[in-house]
């Protein structure tokens, strides 16, 4: 006869403890759902402050053709700001966007535009050589970087800018959002970047941890770049950004985002591209953050719930904290996508959240096992301190 009482005992445990997860991961998403209520209260605010208008650089990095690009590009170029650069910077002379930005050099000329051809190899990663290449021809001490897929407002300067006036800020990101999903994968990505990364960054600024920055859209001063190394300093990880900005924080500078959301266009080829890019999305925390990634399993309340409920073999009460969870999770996206970012027509995407969500949980088990990366077609190791390397160079890192 089988001793079911030890069994009853795990199971008992089991649920308890996935019990105060869920309870922990439906309070962050609560808070989530208040933070994306105040967010409009805090851009009208924003609004409202003194304008600091010094001369600025901003930088574009591009490599190849990509959708939306050149009305992207285009954007940096009409920005309503008095005295500014953009650099654009590709690191090939064959690389087939460079005709875009010779046009774009013609028409807005050179006081505005600089195209730079640079060949830089500081370290293993791409954007940080693109812009090594690019920042010898910045002529201003603010500098900018903006990454190529991400459309640009006429009064973005004005707002990313602003805070510097501060001598005491090191470095100033903006939200960013996506932007024309077209197929399901798309719109799967849609959600991971808005529903989730922005909502859980707005609860992040409600308990005011902003020890962090957000390299698609940052600004800081040149002295402050020379301050922590360089570029060089940072061409071999993986999270160049989150890098820069806590070398910033060593400086005892302070990191700010601003209420401001830029537009990053989704653009994937393929559902299989997608679904790399979403252990790619876990693996990129994983590496900047690993508190922060192992934290992120209680955000996953949907599969949390479904994992409680066959353990309680989807009683009344366990089917319950599953449809109270999913309910819990649309709300959150409705409120994030509709209210706080205004993208009305985003909404017809959130039935899509709870496929969604039961798919990361293996998401987040992949990234915490997997220890390469695919970042622009080429496979790395990736180090437990979130530099990238070449595979064959892995077990001398």
């Amino acid at each position: 006869m089988r001793d079911t009482s030890l069994e009853m005992t795990v199971i008992s445990a089991l649920e308890l403890i996935l019990s105060s997860v869920l309870s922990l991961g439906g309070a962050a998403w609560c808070g989530a759902i208040y933070a994306g209520l105040r967010f409009p209260g805090r851009q009208r605010q924003r609004h409202a402050a003194t304008p600091y208008l010094p001369a600025v650089t901003l930088l574009k990095p591009v490599c190849g053709l990509e959708k939306n690009l050149s009305f992207n590009l285009r954007t940096a170029c009409t920005q309503d700001y008095p005295d500014y650069q953009v650099v654009y910077s590709v690191q090939s002379a064959h690389d087939p966007a460079l005709p875009l930005l010779r046009e774009l050099e013609r028409e807005f000329g050179a006081p505005r535009v600089c195209v730079v051809v640079g060949d830089v190899h500081l370290g293993m990663n791409g954007k940080v050589d693109n812009l090594a290449g690019a920042l010898p021809y910045a002529r201003h001490d603010i500098l900018v970087i903006s990454d190529s897929d991400v459309g640009l407002k006429p009064n973005y300067l004005r707002a990313i800018v602003a805070p510097l006036q501060d001598e005491t800020v090191g470095g100033v990101s903006t939200f960013f959002r996506g932007k024309d999903a077209g197929p399901w994968y798309e719109q799967m990505e849609l959600l991971t970047l808005d529903a989730d990364h922005f909502g859980m960054a707005l609860f992040a600024g409600l308990l005011k941890i902003d020890d962090f920055c957000f390299g698609a859209s940052f600004a800081f001063r040149r002295e402050t770049l020379e301050r922590i190394g360089g570029l060089p300093a940072v061409a071999n990880y993986l999270v160049e950004d989150n890098e820069m900005g806590q070398r910033i924080l060593r400086l005892g500078l302070r990191l700010v985002t601003v209420p401001y959301v830029v537009d990053t266009t989704i653009d994937l080829r393929s559902a299989g591209r997608w679904w790399q890019k979403m252990t790619y999305w876990d693996q990129n925390t994983r590496a900047a953050r690993p508190l922060v990634f192992a934290a992120s399993l209680i955000l996953r309340i949907i599969p949390l719930s479904l994992l409680l409920a066959a353990l309680r073999g989807f009683d009344a009460w366990g089917v319950g904290v599953v449809l109270g969870s999913i309910a819990l999770r649309i709300t959150a996206g409705a409120v994030i996508i509709g209210l706080a970012l205004g993208d009305l027509a985003s909404l017809r995407s959130l039935w899509l959240i709870p496929a969604k969500d039961v798919l990361s949980l293996f998401w987040f088990f992949r990234a915490m096992a997997k220890r390469t990366v695919v970042w622009r077609g080429v496979e790395f190791a990736l180090t437990s301190d979130g530099r990238f390397i070449p595979p064959k160079a892995q077990g001398e890192a």
